[in-house]
């Protein structure tokens, strides 16, 4: 009995639950699907299996979120595409500075929630609309449609997000508003159907992971910012 409740709890633990967002694209999914059943089975199987996929695109997994204080975590799951030195964005106000950006790319496939990367308020929250460019290229930080947020964390100092859209994302959605305050790994927004997360750290601070990464939002830990030490190394094995 104890065996057989382990495998059953295994299995319940896989399974997520789907974010409230997006349920209506389950719920028309479903009917669609339903409806040709009854007026031609093929297509109602092709319909089904497709609102299979979209309970999988807006599965939202609990994550466990390290709490200690000075910790960056990550904003969204995906792959750590690129970390640069550059100069924030001017919409998110940060100054001229050059800071390190994390870019994370979320394929079809990951887990499109975003989480707060810090405990903090969210003091400016811009929309920028724009081009729809691979999210993967570097000027699409800069020409795509875009939500940016800046968090200003209880001791000082900000921290940058931008949401980016890409070829196929077609929707920002965001769960908070400027004034609001967040705690590190609180869900905040989603990207519909891929996309791009950067993550600006404050001037000085050093990346502790590397390109090519798998990023989990609201664990994988991006940056120490009371910590001396300096930016991994990291090899492909």
């Amino acid at each position: 009995m104890s065996e057989r409740h382990g495998i059953l709890e295994t299995i319940f633990d896989t399974l997520a639950p789907v974010h409230s967002d997006g349920h209506k694209f389950v719920g028309a999914g479903a009917l669609a699907a339903l409806l040709f059943f009854v007026l031609w089975p093929p297509l109602g199987w092709i319909l089904a299996g497709i609102t299979a996929w979209i309970v999988y695109f807006f599965r939202d997994p609990a994550r466990v979120t390290p709490m200690r204080d000075g910790l960056v975590i990550a904003a969204a799951d995906g792959k750590i595409s690129s970390i640069d030195k550059v100069r924030p964005p001017p919409e998110l106000a940060l100054g001229s500075q050059e800071r390190v950006r994390i870019s994370t790319f979320l394929s079809v496939f990951d887990v499109h929630i975003q989480r707060a990367p810090v405990s903090g308020r969210i003091v400016r929250s811009i929309y920028i609309p724009g081009a729809f460019l691979n999210a993967a290229l570097d000027k699409a930080s800069e020409e795509n449609e875009r939500r940016a947020i800046v968090i200003e964390m209880p001791g000082g100092g900000e921290i940058g997000v931008v949401q980016i859209a890409g070829l196929v994302a077609r929707r920002i959605v965001t769960f908070s508003r400027e004034g609001d305050s967040l705690a590190a790994g609180q869900r905040y927004g989603l990207i519909r159907f891929g996309s791009r997360v950067d993550v600006f750290l404050p001037p000085g601070a050093q990346p502790l992971v590397s390109v090519g990464q798998r990023a989990i939002a609201g664990e994988t830990v991006f940056a120490d910012l009371k910590s001396a030490e300096p930016e991994r190394e990291a090899r492909m094995a």
